[in-house]
């Protein structure tokens, strides 16, 4: 077994505030030296009529498919080639329309020295991001976008570590140039995300979460009927209506208060303890509008209306639990 030292807890976070001071200073030099490259390479790839192709190797292949993510899921088509597979067959995936982002820190490793004639011809453009601008990479490059470090954040200096970290925030800032450029906005996101909250809270509809039952007494209803109506829906409220018009809602709550006042409650009808005018929201409305109005009236359910014409319940516990917040 190695031996393994023993450290304070005060050593590694001086370690952890060393690395990332080191991986601060390499970004702000990346951001110092953004040129015309940068530029160009937006504008390329804005302009391409077909895909982004991104290839890597190594640590390189992990980032560029964090990147192809993070562009497929912000409005420009992308995929993700793996720079050995690539020389094996997959180079077919690359069509003459395509723009190729190749990734790779040295610029010369053998993959893609033997590769990037073959990208360069089968593209419409080759944009190398690399660490070295005199590697093979760079020369059958059309752009290079200059991601070099003067130092590693690995003690030993050779683990990638503020290497890939430029990589990654150089392609975050492809994306989000070119989501600009494309006019992306939320609802456009939400469109590529529909089972994520984010996406739920963004177009998910009343309607989506509406419960499978529909409490409901009229206002001469007994206390009988009530009690059974609530008792029914499990949501501890049932809607007070006359054809269908909303004229007030009665929860458990209200049957509480009533029968701590120790009247007589056989000739109690349901007009007699509804709360009018109850807060009330359309069914088309966004699911994130119901929660908004449960949150600000601190009420557990809503009354949902199409038309004007009383339609269902939403309950806050079946928002929560769908992550609409």
């Amino acid at each position: 077994m190695p031996h393994i030292s023993k450290m304070e807890r005060a050593d590694i976070i001086s370690i952890a505030k060393s690395t990332l001071e080191i991986e601060i200073s390499e970004l702000e030099k990346l951001r110092d030296r953004l040129s015309d490259d940068f530029v160009k390479a937006v504008e390329i790839i804005h302009s391409a009529k077909g895909k982004l192709i991104v290839v890597g190797i190594g640590k390189s292949a992990h980032v560029g498919n964090k990147i192809v993510a993070t562009l497929n899921s912000t409005g420009t088509p992308s995929q993700f080639l793996h720079a050995s597979e690539a020389i094996h067959g997959d180079l077919g995936v690359i069509q003459k329309q395509d723009v190729v982002l190749c990734i790779s820190n040295s610029g010369n490793s053998p993959e893609i020295v033997n590769l990037v004639p073959y990208l360069k011809d089968y593209s419409s453009a080759l944009i190398g991001m690399t660490g070295n601008k005199k590697s093979k990479l760079a020369e059958f490059s059309e752009i290079i976008l200059d991601t070099h470090v003067d130092m590693e954040a690995c003690p030993n200096k050779l683990a990638p570590t503020s290497s890939t970290t430029l990589q990654m925030a150089l392609g975050d800032a492809l994306a989000i140039a070119l989501m600009e450029m494309n006019d992306f906005k939320a609802n456009d996101f939400a469109k590529f995300h529909p089972g994520g909250s984010l996406g739920k809270n963004l177009i998910s509809k009343v309607d989506d979460f509406l419960s499978s039952q529909k409490p409901q007494v009229s206002e001469n209803d007994t206390i009988k009927d009530v009690i059974i109506s609530i008792s029914a829906s499990r949501h501890g409220i049932t809607v007070v209506t006359q054809e269908d018009e909303i004229i007030g809602v009665i929860t458990d709550g209200d049957l509480r208060r009533m029968l701590l006042k120790g009247d007589d409650i056989s000739k109690v009808l349901a007009k007699d303890i509804m709360s009018a005018h109850p807060k009330t929201i359309e069914r088309t409305a966004l699911a994130k509008e119901a929660m908004k109005i449960l949150k600000d009236n601190n009420i557990g359910q809503l009354v949902v209306t199409e038309n004007g014409k009383y339609f269902g319940i939403i309950d806050i516990h079946k928002l929560l639990d769908e992550g609409i917040n």
